[in-house]
């Protein structure tokens, strides 16, 4: 039993040296408890979280900046917060459509199809409205 408690003497002998070693090194060469440099080390430790906090929020802001210049870019300016004058006509027509089959089209088609069905059917509509005068 003495032998093994001197044996285990000599392992914490051992491993509280290599603790103190480590924890000089770190303090380089200064005496102090880890007491007293714990918060010295958790300053460190909230400002690098601070930095890193500061980074990606810049980050964020620069991404959402390039977004809603990419959204503006495609929505007209009444839906971008500018104030649109309203417009007075004296004849006006609506017109409503409807496509025969549309909705088995739809249901049998994958959605990228029915997309371009829709864009080519209104780029007609355009194209048949720019040769005449009609605004819409």
């Amino acid at each position: 039993v003495m032998l093994c408690w001197a044996q285990a003497l000599s392992s914490m002998d051992k491993l509280g040296f290599s603790f103190h070693r480590q924890f000089k090194s770190i303090n380089q060469g200064n005496k102090t408890s880890p007491a007293d440099s714990m918060p010295r080390m958790l300053e460190k430790y909230s400002q690098s979280l601070e930095d890193l906090v500061r980074e990606r929020t810049e980050e964020l802001e620069l991404e959402r900046q390039r977004t809603e210049s990419l959204l503006f870019q495609m929505l007209p300016p009444s839906k971008m917060g500018a104030t649109m004058e309203p417009e007075h006509f004296d004849q006006v027509t609506t017109y409503f459509s409807d496509v025969v089959g549309f909705t088995i089209i739809s249901a049998l088609s994958e959605p990228v199809e029915v997309a371009a069905l829709l864009n080519t059917l209104y780029t007609l509509f355009h194209a048949v409205l720019a040769a005449t005068t009609c605004i819409r």
